[in-house]
């Protein structure tokens, strides 16, 4: 017999958390091998519990799921995250994908459509269901980014490509409030609520076309 999937849950919410551990463990071949309720958490539970995919919730306390994803990523290139979450909107699924997740599905979503997304991503493939495809199908257009300035566009860029604010300061050599005052402006010029929406604008925009992961 193969091994099961070892898979971490990561979500701030104990409840939804217990329900998805009740489904995985019933499932033939899957196993819940822990759970953390923070994005920070992510990596020390993966080096205590090894896994080969996680669930994550993109919007936690702290910093999120997105740094989660690339940070996850970045130690163990291999693992495979399906983001569960409660929005559907293209800029969530857009900023996702950019970040490395493989498969996006909502939590109203029904149980067998979690598994089947699971097995997909386990297998190599990615998952997004049909509906949320035919969303993000739809053209984005440039909108606002034009009207930046060459600093602001550059700052959203390293925003878009995972960089902290502490590292874009010491790539522009700028101090770190800088860098703040840059993204505030830029979430007020894009009106953009969150990081996710930033990167759905720079994607939109072209700006990570080019950017050669560096």
């Amino acid at each position: 017999m193969s091994e099961p999937l070892r898979i971490l849950i990561v979500d701030d919410h104990p409840v939804l958390r217990a329900g998805v551990r009740m489904m995985i463990e019933h499932a033939e071949g899957m196993e819940c091998v822990g759970e953390a309720s923070r994005g920070e958490d992510t990596v020390p539970s993966l080096e205590r519990c090894p896994a080969g995919i996680v669930i994550m919730d993109l919007e936690m306390p702290g910093e999120g799921g997105l740094p989660a994803i690339e940070a996850t990523l970045a130690r163990w290139p291999g693992i495979r995250i399906l983001v569960l979450s409660m929005h559907g909107e293209i800029a969530d699924i857009q900023a996702a994908f950019a970040a490395g997740a493989s498969g996006y599905v909502v939590k109203t979503a029904a149980d067998d459509e979690l598994l089947q997304a699971i097995r997909a991503v386990a297998a190599g493939e990615q998952y997004l269901h049909p509906a949320l495809g035919a969303k993000l199908a739809q053209p984005v257009a440039p909108e606002r980014v034009d009207q930046l300035s060459p600093r602001e566009r550059e700052v959203l860029k390293l925003l878009s490509l995972g960089y902290t604010n502490q590292e874009i300061a010491e790539r522009l050599v700028v101090s770190a409030r800088t860098v703040e005052s840059h993204r505030a402006h830029l979430m007020t010029k894009l009106r953009a609520k969150n990081r996710a929406e930033m990167v759905r604008h720079a994607l939109g925009a072209g700006l990570l076309q080019d950017s050669g992961g560096g």
